[in-house]
């Protein structure tokens, strides 16, 4: 009898189907085909096992299992679940009537609990788009697609809950929104934790240039001596970045699906993500990688709609660092591997932080030790080419010690993000029909019928460049951090001011960084 059960496979941030095909034959021997990798491989084992220890016999004949396509790879270990059910379906111990209307996933422990598996959010886009009648998932990877009320959604904790329903039984007790784990998960959701930018004492130039940076998807560094403030003015960014939409909210919970890291929440992560890993970290791990058709998200696309926060920016390696370049302009990164090529959405705000030389302490009074050689030599490591993506360049000079010790009230997130918000909002208007968001994602033709300058503005903008020397991408960059600065004013259109604002914020383009 030959029994065929639906499952799916992650490419990308989206789920095909795989279809699992259980027969059993005269002979001897349990057969798995279909190109698969070790952990679904080992999954014959650790079926056998758990359909023993609930009492059903492995008939002694031929079992033949074909994960079809054949020649797409499989992986993990979400196989385990199907291949069980397809065993008891296919030997006649129980009569499944559903599985041709359901995805199956979910890996199996040996006492036939079931466990955990990446992927659930697409796996769900994609029985909604097939058309069939839900999903059976472990119960933890349900909560991943608990919003996806258009198909029944069933979490599982066992071999026999996936059986009951395959079985035509009444189990509305089992649909994740029901379930208590989701209600009990909902009511305590954790609340925002990040510092306030009324905490942080001074520092108001580079408040601002985070509020710009923020408005418009703006890149940042912050350059200054230790103890500046710099990674709180970083932290503190989560505070007033703006909600997510929910076609944001669905691409960053897909990616975090398929990565296996599952949010605390029930549902879509609504809050934008802030990664912020270590500066040794390695290639592969910021952007992507893996072998095979086993191809993982690095930490640019788990910063998808989010911040990505790259401390001691100038101790990167610098193949990581000029790897992000492409990414920062394309909004999107392939990882390419012999077997297969993968893409990932990118669409990050960098905030970058790094001390302005190897000391650590140029800029603080006289306690760099630091010759000019040296101190350009240690910025030299960023690359004019990375650089000139980075929009607002920020210098953080210690904080007068009066000031710390008065401790003067500062304006909140609260009152910086409603102003962000309401730019965001500007901005949301004006590329309605564009097919972006933000005022860093225009392109030229873009910038062009969005930006338009008045002859002051041009006059001002050619001395700029002619001072310093500008590049190409480093005049666009000023036009649209000035575009964001009109709209944080209210403005309709360009003036002097903004272009002034936004050319100060550009002072690592300078010829000769001992200037500084």
């Amino acid at each position: 009898m030959l029994i065929n059960i639906i499952g799916a496979k992650c490419i990308g941030i989206d789920a095909v189907p795989v279809e699992v095909e259980v027969k059993i034959d005269r002979g001897i021997g349990i057969h798995l085909v279909g190109l698969a990798d070790a952990a679904v491989k080992e999954s014959l084992l650790r079926t056998v096992t758990a359909l023993q220890s609930r009492d059903f016999h492995i008939p002694g004949k031929k079992i033949v299992i074909n994960l079809a396509p054949a020649d797409l790879h499989k992986s993990g270990s979400g196989y385990d679940l199907p291949i069980a059910l397809g065993i008891i379906a296919a030997s006649g111990q129980r009569e499944l009537s559903g599985l041709g209307h359901f995805l199956v996933m979910g890996e199996l422990g040996l006492d036939a609990s079931v466990r955990p598996v990446p992927g659930a959010l697409p796996y769900a886009e994609m029985a909604v788009s097939l058309g069939l009648d839900g999903c059976i998932l472990p119960t933890m990877s349900a909560l991943e697609a608990v919003e996806y009320r258009s198909a029944k959604i069933y979490g599982v904790d066992d071999l026999e809950q996936a059986i009951s329903i395959l079985e035509g039984e009444d189990r509305e007790d089992l649909l994740i929104w029901n379930r208590e784990v989701y209600k009990a998960g909902k009511e305590s959701r954790p609340k925002p934790d990040y510092m306030d930018f009324s905490e942080i004492i001074g520092q108001e130039a580079a408040k601002r240039a985070a509020e710009v940076a923020v408005s418009g998807g703006h890149n940042l560094i912050l350059i200054g001596p230790p103890g500046g403030g710099k990674s709180s003015i970083a932290k503190a960014i989560t505070g007033i970045l703006p909600p997510m939409t929910l076609d944001e909210s669905l691409v960053t919970s897909k990616i975090y699906s398929v990565s296996g890291l599952v949010s605390r929440d029930a549902g879509l992560i609504r809050r934008r993500p802030f990664r912020a890993p270590h500066y040794s970290a390695s290639l592969a791990a910021i952007i992507g990688g893996g072998n095979g058709g086993n191809i993982v998200p690095g930490e640019i696309s788990l910063a998808h709609n989010g911040v990505l926060f790259a401390d001691e920016f100038a101790q990167i390696p610098k193949s990581v660092t000029e790897a992000l370049r492409a990414p920062m302009e394309d909004r999107k990164v392939v990882v390419s591997r012999l077997r297969g090529k993968i893409e990932y959405p990118a669409s990050f705000m960098l905030v970058a932080a790094t001390n302005p030389c190897p000391c650590g302490y140029y800029g603080d009074g006289d306690r760099c030790t630091c010759t000019v050689g040296q101190r350009v030599g240690y910025l030299s490591r960023l690359s004019g080419p990375l650089l000139d993506r980075i929009d607002l360049h920020v210098w953080m000079s210690p904080v007068d010690t009066k000031r710390l010790i008065e401790r003067p009230k500062s304006e909140s997130s609260a009152a910086v993000a409603a102003r962000v918000a309401e730019a965001r909002r500007i901005q949301k208007e004006r590329f309605r029909a564009e097919g972006i968001s933000t005022n860093a994602e225009m392109n030229n033709s873009q910038m062009e019928r969005f930006c338009p300058l008045s002859d002051d503005c041009k006059n001002l903008l050619e001395k700029i460049i002619d001072r310093l020397g500008l590049s190409a991408r480093a005049y666009s960059r000023i036009v649209r951090i000035s575009r964001t600065i009109a709209d944080l004013a209210h403005e309709k259109d360009i003036l002097p001011v903004h272009i002034s604002e936004a050319a100060g914020y550009r002072f690592l383009d300078r010829r000769n960084f001992g200037e500084l």
